[in-house]
């Protein structure tokens, strides 16, 4: 795999160098513009390399009143292309939420302390908030389930208790 940072997006030269190894990429899309990332995705199609799209806000730590999770669609939807979150927020809550949104991947900072040095210590995660981090994605991914309707007995024993008639001898109209 390769990393292209939200720093290096718009640097035309790294991102031919990078698509022309082939190589699954994930491209983050923070301090971007539709027209940025307009250009980039065009590198990695012209060189048919397969890639992912982070929706990123690069702000350290980001706010979670400035996430708009719900930019994965749009980026889903022009690029169809698998879309994950690279999130530098202080909490977990929003990685959560993108997870439950269908992120195909995450991205997150982690650190020893967020009292360390350094300029995105704060928008780290440390080892317990990791811990509990994976544990949520975990949870969500069971929750989100594999989408078709699924009448599982465990089900069907409680309808047989609640319902009062067999729908199978009703008569619709």
């Amino acid at each position: 795999f390769n990393k292209v940072a939200s720093a290096m997006i718009t640097h035309k030269d790294l991102l031919e160098e990078i698509a022309s190894e082939g190589r699954h990429t994930f491209i983050s899309t923070g301090m971007t513009t539709i027209e940025d990332i307009d250009r980039a995705v065009a590198v990695f199609d012209r060189h048919n390399c397969p890639y992912t799209l982070f929706h990123c806000v690069s702000t350290y730590p980001c706010r979670e009143e400035d996430c708009n999770l719900l930019f994965m669609n749009e980026l889903r939807s022009r690029y169809n292309v698998p879309v994950g979150y690279s999130g530098h927020e202080e909490y977990i809550l929003p990685t959560i939420a993108a997870v439950s949104m269908g992120a195909s991947a995450i991205e997150r900072h982690i650190t020893l302390s967020k009292s360390m040095y350094g300029s995105d210590q704060k928008a780290s995660l440390e080892p317990d908030e990791l811990m509990a981090l994976l544990e949520s994605v975990r949870d969500i991914t069971k929750i989100r389930g594999h989408g078709a309707k699924e009448y599982s007995t465990a089900e069907k024993n409680i309808s047989d208790k609640l319902r009062y008639f067999d729908a199978d001898s009703f008569t619709w109209n």
